[in-house]
């Protein structure tokens, strides 16, 4: 059969289309995340990229699913990265805290990304990190319920960690609407909007053990790592900036595991080495969607496999903070716990952690 050229070229339209609108659907989020930088540099990167660049060819040819891999992320954040490297001061001048002018951004855009070709394309091969701190103030209430149900410590275990910094969760202060938790005086202060209902948090939280995972971990005590993990923060979002460098600060006083490993993996292996001695927790947060379609099922599979298993003196959880379907505007807080295998949605919540509504 002779190969259809002019419908091979309708194919290729077709996904280079889709790409772009991939750029315009994150420009959305971006605008009700509270980014409209990142949204006007997302709606331009949609209009000016082309194949003149290594990075233009890689992003319009994107193989996998562009939603999937945060595509326009990983563009942002390499543009970020060589601003904060201080490597382009002519596209410096078009970052915060400059004012956003929409139209220079756009028209400096493709020289800067002639400019920075090699770099960007190779960032490109990084998924984004961006350890949002702000996630903690929902999943700390989260694991106080787990607490507060089975009187355990508990062994804290996070897949999809980024650097793992909200693996140090209880060492955050929090305020929720005027009610304090958390550690008193702490570098790092979460203070939520309240929407809904008042959240328990009575309890003692007692976390035992903390292992991460990730199959890009970020090393923070790596400069060049460290500033990868900056460079995914939103420019023009300060605090949440000033949040991360807070906990990057604590983190290093403060010891935790941090894995390099498939989540499958990880879960596989943690569940098969347990303690018994207290409350075996699975946690993750807005990174499931990420996940290939195998890998969630095997860690369904796994947990509720240990899940049935489980003793009331070692039970097991799963803490997540995740869209209960992709096209939800907010995320939910979900907890199940065995061996009752009961699942409670408790909270919906912000992607990013700024407002939170307890429906438990």
């Amino acid at each position: 059969m002779v190969p259809d050229k002019h419908g091979q070229d309708a194919t290729d339209g077709r996904a280079e289309a889709a790409i772009r609108e991939n750029f315009l659907g994150q420009a959305d989020a971006c605008d009700r995340l509270g980014s409209p930088f990142t949204a006007h540099l997302c709606r331009a990167l949609a209009k000016i990229l082309d194949r003149t660049t290594q990075t233009g060819r890689l992003v319009l040819d994107w193989p996998g699913s562009a939603r999937e891999d945060a595509l326009s992320l990983r563009l942002c954040g390499g543009l970020n990265q060589v601003v904060l490297r201080g490597a382009d001061a002519e596209l410096a001048r078009h970052y915060p805290p400059a004012a956003t002018d929409a139209a220079a951004l756009t028209s400096a855009l493709p020289g800067a990304i002639a400019r920075n070709d090699a770099w960007l394309a190779a960032s490109l091969r990084s998924p984004p990190q961006t350890n949002e701190i702000a996630r903690s103030a929902v999943l700390y209430p989260g694991l106080m319920a787990i607490a507060r149900k089975t009187g355990l410590p508990l062994h804290l275990n996070e897949i999809g960690s980024s650097a793992g910094l909200n693996l140090l969760l209880d060492r955050f202060a929090y305020d929720y609407g005027g009610e304090t938790a958390g550690a008193a005086g702490a570098p790092v202060r979460l203070a939520p909007e309240l929407r809904g209902g008042r959240i328990p948090l009575s309890g003692r939280l007692e976390i035992v053990s903390r292992t991460g995972s990730d199959i890009a971990p970020v090393d923070f005590s790596q400069p060049a790592e460290r500033l990868r993990l900056r460079s995914y923060v939103w420019p023009d979002q300060a605090a949440r900036l000033a949040r991360l460098d807070a906990a990057i600060a604590l983190a290093e006083a403060e010891p935790y595991v941090l894995a390099r490993s498939d989540a499958a993996d990880f879960v596989e292996r943690r569940l098969e080495s347990r303690p018994l001695d207290g409350a075996f927790v699975l946690m993750h947060s807005i990174m499931w969607q990420y996940l290939p379609e195998a890998t969630r099922e095997s860690v369904e599979t796994a947990m509720e496999r240990a899940g049935r298993d489980a003793a009331r003196s070692a039970p097991v959880a799963w803490l997540r903070m995740e869209p209960l379907d992709i096209r939800d505007p907010h995320a939910t807080l979900s907890l199940t716990v065995w061996p009752d295998g009961v699942t409670r949605h408790l909270a919906r919540c912000d992607f990013h952690g700024r407002w939170l509504d307890w429906t438990a």
